[in-house]
């Protein structure tokens, strides 16, 4: 009975040894897999609070570069606008004769047109004789720094100046002189609130400061006026405190700059190249520490998932291998969804770090939208007045029981007013393209455009136009719209100089060669000053007949083209313009 009882001890003792190795192989395995994901856990935060940290960083600096350009791109483009004001005729003789009622018409003419938050017309004792705000006019700046600084400099001034009510106004100011004789002072403030509300709506903070750090543009209006030390203090956790909790709230947080509203921001400044000015921005760490915990959440899971995996096994050894798979595949399509949804995250990013670079790339072509806004109001009223011709003679037409005839004069108003559209629709047309705008003209159909463009006023007078033009095509690479511009003003220019003529005549030529060259001639009187003919607001003609800008807008368009456009007198008398323009280079291997 002894010996079975002891064999029984022996082989229970014997298959009981094999199990210790078992459990304690078991849990080495849980204590490494613990391990494991400790490590794993603490590496990837660490690299991902990196990457995502200089994400964020980057994203920031750019969007501070942008907010730079937009500044300056506001800032230059009201700069040039009291040098042109300054050299207005009707404001010059409005301050010589104290006259000032159609000053401030004048003013509020071009205030849209410009942009600018408002103008003002100060005489030689700084009083505002004529404003866009009516509520100005008699008020006297003789003190303000910008009326004395624009009366000690010969060029365009900038002041910031601090406004009674908080805030700052920032204005261009320059003196009005004729004949050494100084006059007044015109003035154009700077409109930065729509920059202000565009930052309040993207970043966190953003500050401008002056040379000395005084906060003159900021999105929270509380801090213009302070150094940055004093603004931060009334946004900063009020204690240290509620700061130490903040920090300890996620463990590995990225480093800090600053605290605002109690919360932890990166700090970005950036130098603006206009008089020592520098710009601040705060962005949040909030989306790097989402990003990062969206990838440590699916870590732990997937740990968590192995160390059940392991458990599950130990107990579960006879469980089908079948349903093992099957779970471990919808885990892995779970983790494949996720890491899909963060690539796509990535790739969104991507564009739209692409856009901010095209949109930089836009910001200087946008600039020179002021000015051709000018120019379109100019070039509208050539087809008004010939719209207003066709309906006068519709009107007598119909009168007369000619309903046919009257029906023509219906379709020309028609394609006016479909050129009056192509004319406004040029400003898009030159926000969005480049030189795709450009295509191949014949200049021979410009030039014919444009004398159907001109037939009422022809009809109107007893000339006697010439034209010389080529029997096959004349091909450039360019915008038809635009060269028929310049035709047109330049007929209409010829018209004007021969109305004191006894036998008034225009004669158009057009030639090819090595390049396309259309002159036009009159027998008017001729040019007295061919220095000026070109600046903006140099007219010979009565108040009200123009305001000086057709010749320089015609210059412009022919440069934009690659050529140029020449004025001279001729020999027997009256004017010769002379427009130059690349051939297209198709039509000359054509020719060869």
């Amino acid at each position: 009975m002894t010996r079975p009882r002891l064999a029984l001890m022996t082989q229970a003792a014997a298959s009981s040894k094999p199990k210790r190795p078992d459990r304690w192989l078991f849990r080495i395995a849980v204590v490494a897999v613990c391990v494991m994901a400790i490590v794993v856990i603490s590496v990837t935060n660490n690299l991902l609070t990196q990457r995502f940290t200089a994400s964020t960083n980057t994203r920031a600096e750019v969007r501070l570069t942008l907010y730079v350009a937009s500044l300056m791109s506001e800032l230059q483009r009201n700069s040039i606008v009291p040098q042109l004001l300054a050299r207005d005729p009707e404001l010059i003789t409005a301050l010589q004769d104290r006259n000032y009622s159609l000053s401030t018409q004048r003013l509020l003419s071009f205030v849209d047109e410009i942009g600018a938050a408002s103008l003002m017309l100060l005489d030689r004792d700084g009083r505002t004789v004529a404003a866009t705000d009516r509520n100005k006019i008699a008020e006297i700046h003789k003190s303000e720094p910008y009326f004395v600084n624009a009366l000690r400099s010969n060029a365009t001034t900038f002041t910031v100046a601090a406004r009674e009510a908080g805030g700052y106004v920032f204005v261009y100011s320059r003196k009005i002189e004729a004949s050494g004789v100084v006059l007044g002072v015109i003035t154009v403030e700077v409109d930065m609130a729509k920059l202000e509300r565009g930052w309040a709506g993207v970043s966190d903070a953003v500050f401008v400061t002056t040379s000395q750090g005084d906060i003159i543009l900021a999105t929270e209006p509380r801090w213009r006026g302070l150094q940055e030390a004093d603004a931060l203090s009334r946004q900063s956790a009020p204690s240290a405190i509620e700061r130490a909790l903040q920090a300890t709230q996620e463990w590995a947080d990225p480093p800090i700059d600053i605290y605002l509203g109690g919360e932890a921001v990166l700090r970005r400044e950036i130098r603006v190249p206009f008089q020592g000015w520098r710009m601040v921005s705060f962005t949040t760490y909030s989306s790097v520490r989402e990003k990062v915990n969206g990838v440590l959440a699916i870590e732990v899971m997937g740990f968590a998932i192995l160390l059940a995996l392991m458990f599950w096994l130990s107990n579960r050894k006879t469980t089908s291998r079948l349903i093992f798979f099957q779970r471990e595949s919808a885990e892995l399509r779970a983790l494949n969804a996720r890491l899909q949804r963060e690539i796509a995250e990535r790739e969104k990013v991507e564009k739209t770090l692409e856009v901010a670079e095209l949109t930089l790339a836009q910001s200087s072509k946008l600039a020179a939208l002021g000015e051709m806004s000018a120019a379109v109001s100019h070039e509208l009223n050539q087809p008004l007045a010939a719209m207003k011709t066709y309906l006068a003679g519709a009107r007598l037409l119909l009168q007369r029981k000619r309903p046919d005839e009257a029906l023509s004069s219906f379709q020309r108003i028609d394609d006016l007013i479909d050129r009056m559209g192509a004319i406004t629709r040029q400003l898009k047309s030159y926000a969005r393209k480049g030189g795709d705008a450009f295509e191949p003209v014949d200049t021979r159909a410009a030039v014919s455009s444009a004398l159907m463009m001109m037939e009422p006023q022809l009809k109107t007078r007893d000339v006697d136009i010439t034209r010389t033009l080529p029997s096959g095509p004349v091909m450039i690479m360019g915008d038809r719209l635009r060269l028929e511009q310049v035709i047109i003003n330049l007929l209409r220019n010829a018209l004007d100089a021969t109305k004191l003529s006894d036998d008034p005549a225009i004669e158009i030529i057009l030639a090819a060669g090595d390049t396309v060259s259309l002159t036009v001639r009159d027998n008017g009187q001729g040019i007295d000053n061919l220095d000026e003919l070109f600046e903006p607001f140099y007219t010979t003609k009565e108040p009200g007949d123009g305001v000086g800008l057709g010749l320089a807008i015609s210059s412009g368009i022919v440069n934009d083209l690659g050529g140029r456009l020449t004025a001279r007198n001729a020999v027997a008398g009256g004017a010769v313009f002379e427009v130059q323009l690349p051939i297209y280079e198709e039509q000359i291997a054509a020719a060869e």
